[in-house]
């Protein structure tokens, strides 16, 4: 067993002699393995054991079990405790993912602190078996079929290649104890029923069962790798993306082009905190009328005239109150300047308005548009509704949310920020004095 271990890491590339490993060990039959396995192997460990108070004086068990175990074979041992629990109703999230956010916290710190290169769990081939068929029935796609890989980051599983039975006979042969959790007897939770009651019926049907299902995951594997390649290199070329903007623009023709756009929707995505659901209901009105937006926790996508675009969440636009010439900066990347002068002369620019400043009194404002806005465009008689303008210009629904506008003090648009001033304060041949607004972007 120690050769198959040996060539599993180094198949893998998962462990060296030169480096310190820290081992997670929990007392129980897999973790007790994993620390002597790679012990008689001749890699340099320090243990870990993380205590939850979870069990009571089964909790207080286990450590004491670990600590007898680490000094019996002189292997240095780190301890913490954590109130698992009052972490779980702080932080609102399952006793589960609780006590999975305190261990893998402590151990990244762990690792800087000693200078360790990594953690060693006891993941074995059972659990990889367990964790596919679980997400099989959650309907996961290509990505929750490959099983737990060897190596995530700094989280290293040596013991993947071995099986349970494998490794309590291999105890069993060293006469080795360890200690059994309770909880994982009982049949409450996803794990343990597949653990428990659908693996042991699946045996029935083929006793290699669980070798078959890993087998699967491997294919499963190499798939992924070609499937992420070629995702990776269309997405290339079917998103676009201007110079500095975190804005992704996507053209629905190219997508439905695609062998499968729903798979390339949903792989564009899900990184932005999409779920399939998501993707699904994006997918189903592709061909649907413009302005329908769909959002995740950080980004939104809207369907605008033929395409996707997809940005970032912004904050909503502030209003600004100007009261007299000089700079202000509205947020990070934008800096408006406000300048009187007798040099009448117009700029062609789209960031810079000329306004006759006759009958302009300050304080200005700079705000974004607000329902109901009116204006006079420039080169137009009479007023139109901002929004409109907008609409004609072909912006999009988000572009319209950014749009910002400068008011006088009694509130009338002044300039429609980088689009258009209005008609009654352009510049004459009876102007004798302009206002110049000029705005900076760094992006």
């Amino acid at each position: 067993m120690w050769n198959k271990v040996t060539d599993f890491i180094a198949k893998h590339q998962l462990l060296s002699h030169d480096d310190l490993h820290v081992v997670a060990i929990s007392g129980g039959a897999d973790s007790v393995a994993l620390l002597l396995i790679l012990k008689q192997l001749g890699y340099r460990i320090e243990a870990a054991h993380c205590n939850f108070h979870l069990r009571g004086d089964e909790s207080d068990r286990d450590e004491e079990f670990v600590k007898s175990l680490c000094k019996s074979h002189d292997i240095p041992l780190h301890l913490i405790h954590f109130e698992t629990g009052e972490y779980a109703t702080l932080h609102q999230v399952s006793i589960e993912m609780a006590a999975r956010d305190l261990r893998y916290g402590y151990f990244r710190q762990l690792c800087q602190d000693i200078g360790a290169s990594d953690v060693c769990v006891a993941h074995h081939r059972d659990d990889a078996v367990e964790t596919l068929l679980m997400n099989l029935i959650r309907g996961a796609g290509i990505h929750g079929l490959t099983g737990i890989r060897p190596k995530n980051g700094q989280i290293v599983r040596p013991l993947l290649c071995l099986s349970r039975q494998e490794i309590e006979d291999y105890l069993k042969t060293i006469h080795q104890e360890y200690v059994v959790d309770s909880t994982n007897l009982v049949d409450d939770v996803v794990r343990n029923k597949i653990r428990l009651r659908v693996l042991p019926i699946l045996r029935e049907i083929n006793p290699n069962v669980a070798e078959n299902i890993d087998k699967t995951a491997h294919y499963l594997q190499q798939t992924e790798k070609i499937f992420n390649n070629y995702i990776s290199s269309r997405l290339a070329s079917l998103v676009q993306r201007e110079d500095g903007s975190e804005t992704q623009k996507v053209s629905i023709d190219s997508l439905q082009q695609q062998p499968s756009p729903e798979a390339f929707l949903h792989e564009w995505l899900v990184p932005f905190g999409y779920n399939s659901t998501q993707t699904d209901q994006i997918f189903a009105h592709l061909n649907g009328e413009s302005g329908r937006e769909f959002l995740s926790s950080s980004h939104t996508l809207l369907i605008d005239r033929g395409q996707l675009i997809l940005e970032p969440i912004q904050a909503p636009m502030k209003t600004m109150k100007i009261p007299e010439t000089g700079h202000y900066r509205y947020t990070e990347n934008m800096l408006f300047s406000f300048d009187i002068s007798k040099d009448i002369s117009i700029s062609n620019s789209v960031l810079c308005a000329t306004i006759d400043k006759a009958n302009i009194q300050f304080p200005l404002t700079i705000r974004p548009v607000q329902t109901g806005d009116k204006f006079c465009p420039f080169g137009m008689e009479g007023h139109r509704l901002v929004s409109d303008f907008l609409t004609d210009q072909k912006l999009s629904l988000l572009d319209k949310r950014r749009q910002l506008v400068v008011t006088d003090n009694k509130g009338e648009i002044l300039w429609l920020v980088g689009l258009r001033i209005d008609h009654r304060y352009r510049v004459t041949n009876s102007t004798s004095s302009i206002l110049r607004i000029t705005l900076a972007k760094s992006l």
